[in-house]
């Protein structure tokens, strides 16, 4: 066998077919003294694999057809399906599915994906977006993401194979294998093959910081786990102990998979503040390198973000500057910030936000903490950020995490007036970061989005239910649903009521407007180099006043009232002539019409003017100088 370090990360691991009926396997599996291939439903003896160097064992076996199932013996005795399987029709436990990578006709020959700055983001569950809860049930509803709302990426939550068929995702144990129940292998490719047709582009949301516990045979095969350290979620994978070369492969070989065999257009690493990796080289900057170069293979723009809490901005910085590389980050800092304003919740980690000016810094640079003193940690948090570009930070007001993780999973439409849940959809969608709506949030979705599992192992389903009472019980909630229960499930699915509800479709036309108006109005697109964002907090009037220009179109400035009363502002304006181009007050968008926004501010220099502002209001105006 090749050098490992020469190893190419991809069809090195699994079942791949040679020709049209010659498979060959190889999977890693040092503590085996060997290793055989049995076909499910043969009556012929399984087929043994020859040994490599560095723990591999490979073989061919003839005269075999897609949908073959089978598994590895180990040892003679221990039957265990692929670990780089890529279908589990069977669930977790059962065998795996070979699957020819060219039997599906692609339609995409002429995608070359769209740049990172051009993303405006729709986060979804599969199981839950529609009542089908299939990755077919998404594509029709491809033409309303596009045309009605204006999104342009649409980012999945977590499809490897999960143990039943309502999972949230993060107890994937096949990273190779989508979801049988959501539609497997063809039924993803047929989703990202249309969202291309569409012009959208697909992100990948995977998980590499642990595995969930059932199903997972992987420590059968080899030391894929280490006890130096621990994740909130179990065991951590090991990246930098001995012999943890071939489990950097396997990894880094699924994220390249995942490019290659379906597609995808970005991948959205899951929490990576649970990747423990201290060598030289560490594991976050080989999956961006990997990817990158599999783009450059395909003639494709190819994208990887990190969901992280860290404010380390090594993360984003290009590898010259000695950062890892990737391409952009979730900021947690902007959806803290705007949430505990808006909300005034102080529990947990908003007891390091809740003030106007921690939103304002939001919006400046991306994030609140860079080296000053965390109250929540105890400790300083982060590092500064100003040679990044607005481009590498995703923003949000809402996901799946901040709203699944709390008690009854409800959403800032139940916790928040309508208006200022319009006042949230701007400071998102019109910041210089890359936006991103939480399923349902364009319309207001009142329908909770709760944790909800479907183990088959009872004591593990009961350690889960456990493990949420407490969590909730520090908060004094004694309320929590049980995550077990199919009627969580079912409560979580969206729920929307456009044709009748008229708050709804208000809603509706509110986001259209600023995503429109973020597309047609360079200034409150995303932000480039170059590009200036000036913000202005009033604490008395809780009004924020952003002034953006670009280098190209004409300058926008937007304002931002978080009161719930009317009230009289002082406010210091830029000299020019604003032509108001938004007002979430207007009956449009479901308002009162009570102190509308100004068709223009005429500002001969820049001054203090008095202005008279409704409860939570979102003005934008466009400088026609």
């Amino acid at each position: 066998m090749r050098n490992l370090k020469a190893l190419p990360w991809r069809l090195e691991l699994g079942a791949s077919f040679i020709n049209a009926s010659c498979v060959e396997f190889r999977v890693w599996t040092p503590k085996a003294h060997s290793v055989a291939v049995k076909i499910m439903g043969s009556v012929d003896k399984p087929i043994p694999l020859s040994q490599e160097t560095f723990g591999y064992w490979k073989g061919t076996v003839q005269n075999i057809s897609p949908g073959t199932r089978y598994q590895y013996l180990l040892n003679h005795t221990l039957a265990r399906p692929d670990p780089a399987s890529r279908s589990q029709p069977d669930g977790v436990h059962g065998p795996s599915e070979i699957i020819d990578p060219h039997g599906f006709s692609w339609t995409d020959r002429q995608w070359r994906g769209m740049p990172l700055e051009d993303y405006i983001i729709y986060e979804l569950h599969t199981g839950t977006f529609t009542p089908e809860g299939t990755f077919d049930a998404i594509i029709g509803r491809l033409p309303y993401l596009r045309d009605q709302i204006g999104i342009t990426s649409i980012e999945l939550m977590p499809v490897a194979q999960c143990p039943g068929t309502r999972n949230w995702g993060y107890d994937g144990t096949y990273l190779f294998a989508p979801q049988h129940n959501y539609g497997g292998p063809d039924g993803l490719k047929r989703f990202v093959d249309a969202c291309h047709a569409a012009g959208l582009a697909v992100i990948m949301d995977v998980v590499y910081n642990h595995l969930g516990p059932e199903g997972n045979y992987l420590g059968d095969f080899g030391p894929y786990f280490t006890d130096t350290y621990r994740t909130p979620w179990g065991s951590a994978i090991n990246y930098d102990g001995p012999e943890s070369d071939a489990v950097r492969h396997f990894v880094i070989s699924n994220a390249v998979y995942w490019i290659h065999e379906y597609h995808i257009d970005a991948l959205r690493l899951d929490a990576i503040h649970g990747i423990f990796d201290f060598s030289a080289k560490h594991l976050l900057q080989d999956i961006g390198e990997a990817v990158h170069t599999e783009g450059l293979r395909l003639n494709r723009q190819v994208h990887v973000i990190a969901e992280s809490d860290l404010n380390d901005v090594r993360i984003i910085s290009s590898i010259s500057k000695g950062g890892y590389g990737l391409d952009g980050q979730w900021s947690d800092d902007f959806h803290h910030a705007l949430h505990s304003v808006l909300t005034k919740e102080r529990g947990g980690y908003y007891e390091d936000f809740g003030q106007l000016k921690d939103v304002a810094n939001a919006i400046r640079e991306g994030v609140v903490y860079t080296g000053q003193y965390s109250p929540h940690r105890r400790r300083r948090h982060g590092n500064s950020f100003k040679h990044c570009s607005p481009g590498q930070f995703v923003v949000c007001a809402q996901n799946h995490d901040q709203i699944g993780n709390r008690a009854q999973g409800d959403r800032l439409s139940s916790l928040i007036s309508f208006e200022a849940l319009k006042v949230a959809n701007a400071a998102v969608l019109l910041s210089p970061y890359i936006p991103l709506l939480f399923m349902g949030e364009e319309y207001g979705e009142t329908a909770p989005f709760l944790y909800f599992i479907d183990h088959g192992d009872t004591a593990l389903i009961e350690a889960v239910r456990q493990g949420r009472k407490r969590e909730f019980a520090a908060f004094g909630r004694t309320d929590t649903p049980d995550p077990y229960d199919r009627g969580t499930f079912d409560r979580s699915r969206l729920q929307p009521c456009l044709e009748t509800d008229r708050k709804q479709q208000a809603h509706l036309r509110w986001c259209q407007a600023l995503i429109q108006l973020r597309k047609s109005v360079p200034a409150l697109g995303t932000g480039a180099k170059g590009d200036r964002v000036q913000v202005g907090s009033h604490p008395k009037s809780q009004l924020l006043i952003i002034h953006r220009r670009a280098k190209q179109g004409p300058e926008a400035l937007i304002l931002l009232g978080f009161h719930h009363n009317s009230t009289l502002a002082l406010a210091k304006l830029p000299k020019g002539n604003w032509e108001n181009r938004l007002d979430s007050g207007t009956s449009a968008f479901g308002g009162q019409e009570e102190h509308l926004a100004p068709s223009v501010l005429s500002i001969q220099h820049s001054e203090h003017i008095s202005l008279k502002l409704p409860a939570y209001p979102a003005w934008v105006f466009v400088n026609t100088d």
